[in-house]
């Protein structure tokens, strides 16, 4: 095979599971009493214990380090072990639950009610949860496997492996699940250690599982790199099949997939990751497979390989379209040398043959695919290792043999198909029914670059986090990022394009990861969306590099102010220092990380960049760090609302119409994630910025559809429109937007015999309100107003309150309700694609969504289309969007309305 070479080399990319433990932070509430959602249901066998995915919903606080899937209601003591015993690797995916505190909301479960959410049967024993970790280990040393499956009793059956003492003796006849060639290779080593039995299962069986189970579960999974761009590929569940897995471990072998359990076996070869690191040990004395693949970064092939080049004195063999640079014979040129091994470099060795095997499973994998007329090639297994290098040249292959018909794609987490194939087939457990929707990414809450392996228990001290985190900081010099990418040169042959510099591969980079995978079956997509294949949620691309970097310097640039609020909401103690300083260091690095790497942790939008740094507060136990400012700006707006209420009452319906969005826009203009915003703070208080910004609301407005909003709300002429049945109004943050903005609105539409849902944050973001701070703020407003009282208590919001409230106010209670429920989130934004089961069941009455804040409005959502009216509402508080979003300024406002589409 003549091949195409160079001497230069893509940066590293390394999208890849953490084998160690990674640090998670979640959601910490969840329902005592879920039921299993419709397409989740669990087969249940008296004979062996099950894996249960029902009613999940995200748990807040872990310790461990290590990518896991969440699965929440766990109650059952499963076998919760499952392994891919490979020639060189030994892939690990275990189980662990955690005690779950539980929350008995009476108003919560009214509100349900009243949705048609039901629980289904009830539960009378307490529900626990637990994740999926990923561990792999050498083959060579199975016995640090098995130290590590003894230290954390992960044969003793379902419990907290931190709760098991250490002589804890296997449950009787215990089975673990186990594929691969190990299965068989080591089952006595397994009884005689652990005293358990291996139950083998197919290992092409598995691998197919554990493909398909990610291809349809995880939305950003697969991806094509090519000349060192990574581009994200999502694929509609229903145009899957068939398709060609290409398996690389030790060999590699070639499925062609029709379906799920529907496949067979193709081809292979026995050229694959074990010949890479077999020769490589014997020609360059490399203790690992990592330490091989950062050789090859500094190498130069054309020393090693023949070259067409070398063949015709310098020159392309342009008749049959061979450039010079393309490889004639790997290994070739040593044939003519009078040198002996040594004489030779082992970088240059190591990338030599890299290139070698990597172009000859890419072209046999392209001849298969050919051979069955398939276009689409996933590759998988640990070979691969996220390696730019590795990956641009089995790309190239498939491209350059194809002639761009074929397309090469691969895996964010390649090395686990056969270990989850596996896990997946404790009987029926539920997973492989999730939809893409159910399964949520987090990012990792430590630091992006970490090192050495952790086989103990996990951290499960707040202070080991925060020394963890320091010794990070000390050590960060010494770990090399990637080299940016060059302004790119070609080969010659096809435009392969490579950049000029090298990339330096780190030495932990197959333990780097992308993310945590959370199991969240309660969530849904937004039945509303238009579209929701098309549906795209962020307004912002950052894929573009100058507008990473300036969100990037806003991002940090605003850190000091969030640590001061974050430290002070804990009473500013020497303990909130410390861990404000810890998460100040963990966000800048991830930060580094993503600005060297934009796709490193998955599709990059603006909504998952501040979900991370939300995250990274609640990993360093800052779960509400505007807790106080909330507060007490919620007093004032209450304190000044009922000459609010009385003031619109007064005007007339087009002037109190026009009035409320005028309320709604200027309220809007708190919002502490705003440098602007924080600015204002020290020129008034929240009540004098509130009248200042009212006094300048002029229209026209930069984008101002109020006149074709009130025309469906008050009509024209002697035509008056029907009210809207059910409004969904997404409220922004607390204070003056909710008190004086929002809820006067969600008065009038009450006023108006429509049924007001408010959608509030499941989880604290900056100062927006959340749904579980909002019945307590109704509350206290309702105590001026009969209307909201009327509506909050048809809406469940006042089961637990207003016991001192006269009985005057009950009169003329009208009989549509007000209810509060979560969004599903804990960001400024909102994905639509991922919404509480709640909030999806309240949508399917609703014909008038109200989006207001710059969050769910304009960083997300402004060009969502809907099924019914659509309202957003928002005052813009950054330049850089006004100028690109709505070719404003800053402060100018958004009114835009978009009648059912």
């Amino acid at each position: 095979m003549a091949s195409p070479t160079t001497k230069n080399h893509s940066h590293i990319e390394i999208d890849d599971i953490n084998e160690e433990s990674q640090q998670i932070t979640e959601k910490d509430i969840v329902e005592k009493d879920m039921a299993p959602l419709p397409g989740s249901s669990i087969h249940r066998s008296s004979s062996r214990p099950q894996l249960d995915v029902s009613g999940a919903a995200i748990q807040g606080n872990f310790e461990e380090k290590d990518p896991a899937i969440l699965l929440p209601n766990q109650t059952d003591d499963i076998s919760h072990l499952a392994l891919d015993i490979g020639g060189s690797l030994i892939k690990l995916i275990y189980f662990s639950r955690h005690a779950d505190r539980q929350v008995d909301d009476g108003r919560k479960r009214k509100v349900k009610e009243r949705l048609g959410v039901t629980n289904g049967s009830r539960r009378s024993y307490p529900i626990l949860g637990g994740r999926l970790h990923f561990v792999k280990f050498e083959t060579s040393k199975i016995n640090e496997c098995l130290d590590f499956i003894h230290s954390k009793q992960l044969h003793c059956g379902g419990m907290d492996p931190r709760c098991w003492p250490s002589d804890a003796p296997p449950s009787e006849n215990a089975v673990i699940k186990a594929t691969g060639g190990g299965a068989y290779k080591f089952a006595d080593l397994f009884k005689e250690r652990l005293g358990v039995s291996i139950e083998k299962e197919d290992e092409m069986n598995c691998l197919v599982s554990g493909a398909n189970f990610l291809l349809k579960a995880i939305r950003h999974e697969a991806f094509t790199h090519m000349e060192g761009h990574k581009e994200f590929v999502q694929i509609d569940q229903n145009d899957l099949f068939p398709y060609l897995l290409v398996n690389i471990g030790s060999g590699v072998s070639m499925i062609k997939v029709d379906g799920d359990g529907q496949f067979q076996r193709v081809s292979g070869t026995n050229v694959g990751g074990g010949t890479y690191w077999g020769l490589g040990r014997l020609l360059t004395k490399c203790k690992s497979f990592d330490e091989l693949l950062e050789l090859s970064q500094r190498g130069d092939n054309s020393t090693i390989d023949m070259l067409v080049g070398d063949i015709y004195g310098g020159m392309d063999y342009s008749k049959i379209g061979l450039s010079a640079s393309t490889i004639a014979s790997s290994f070739g040129k040593t044939i003519s040398e009078n040198k002996d091994l040594e004489d030779y470099k082992p970088e240059d060795i190591s990338l030599s043959l890299l290139r070698m095997i990597s172009y000859n499973i890419g072209q046999i994998a392209y001849l298969n695919a050919l051979r069955f007329g398939l276009k689409r090639i996933f590759f998988g297994g640990f070979f691969i290792r996220g390696h730019a290098y590795t990956m641009d040249t089995i790309s190239f292959a498939v491209q350059f043999w194809s002639k761009g018909d074929a397309q090469a794609m691969f895996l964010r987490h390649e090395g686990f198909l056969g270990a989850l194939g596996a896990f997946m087939s404790y009987e029926k457990h539920g997973l492989d029914d999730l939809m893409v929707h159910q399964l949520v990414e987090r990012f990792p809450m430590g630091a992006p670059y970490i090192g050495g392996n952790v086989h103990g228990p996990p951290l499960g001290d707040l202070n080991e986090k925060i020394s963890w985190m320091e010794k990070f900081v000390r050590k960060g010099t010494e770990i090399t990022a990637p080299v940016p990418m060059a302004p790119p040169a070609t080969t010659g042959l096809g435009g392969f394009e490579v950049p000029s510099s090298k990339g330096v591969l780190r030495s932990d980079a197959s333990k780097l990861n992308v993310g945590v995978l959370h199991l969240v079956p309660s969530l849904e997509v937004f039945p509303l969306l238009a579209d929701p294949k098309t549906y795209e949620p962020n307004t912002i691309d950052l894929s573009d590099h100058g507008e990473l970097e300036y969100w990037f310097t806003v991002l940090s640039e605003h850190l000091s102010d969030l640590v001061d609020k974050a430290v002070a909401s804990e009473g500013g103690t020497d303990d909130a220092k410390r861990r404000g300083d810890a998460f100040a260091r963990a966000f800048s690095a991830h930060l580094a990380r993503l600005m060297e790497e934009p796709a490193a942790y998955g599709k990059l939008g603006l909504a998952n960049l501040l979900e991370l740094r939300e995250e990274c507060l609640r990993e360093f136990h800052f779960f509400d760090a505007y807790r106080t400012i909330k507060q007490r700006e919620n007093e004032a707006s209450l304190a000044v609302l009922p000459d609010l209420l009385m003031e619109l009452d007064s005007l007339t319906e087009d002037m109190r119409l026009l009035t409320l969005i005028e309320g709604v826009l200027a309220a809007n203009i708190f919002d502490w994630g705003s440098r602007a915003c924080v600015d204002l703070y020290h020129k008034g208080t929240i009540i004098e910025i509130y009248r200042m910004s009212r006094k300048k609301m002029q229209r026209p407005w930069r984008v101002d559809d109020f006149d074709a909003f009130k025309e469906r709300m008050l009509g024209s002429g002697d035509r008056k429109p029907q009210p809207h049945k059910r409004a969904l109004l997404f409220v922004d943050n607390s204070g003056a937007d909710i008190v004086l903005g929002m809820l006067p609105l969600a008065r009038e539409l009450l006023r108006r015999g429509t049924e007001v849902v408010l959608v509030a944050n499941s989880l604290p973001a900056l100062n927006d309100v959340t749904a579980m701070e909002l019945p307590d703020i109704v509350a206290e407003a309702a105590k001026h107003c009969d209307i909201l009282r009327g509506a909050a208590e048809a809406g469940g919001l006042l089961v637990d309150a207003m016991s001192n409230i006269q009985d005057g106010y009950k009169e003329n209670t009208p009989s549509v309700p007000l209810m509060v429920v979560e969004n599903g989130c804990g960001s400024p934004c909102i994905d639509l694609r991922q919404v509480s089961s709640e909030l999806a069941a309240a949508a399917k009455d609703a014909d008038l969504v109200i989006l207001e804040g710059m969050g769910r409005s304009l960083h997300t959502n402004y060009n969502a289309k809907f099924k019914c009216d659509a309202l957003k509402l928002a005052m813009v508080k950054n330049q850089r969007l006004a100028a690109k979003l709505v070719k404003g300024n800053i402060y100018d406002c958004v009114c835009r309305y978009e009648p059912a589409s």
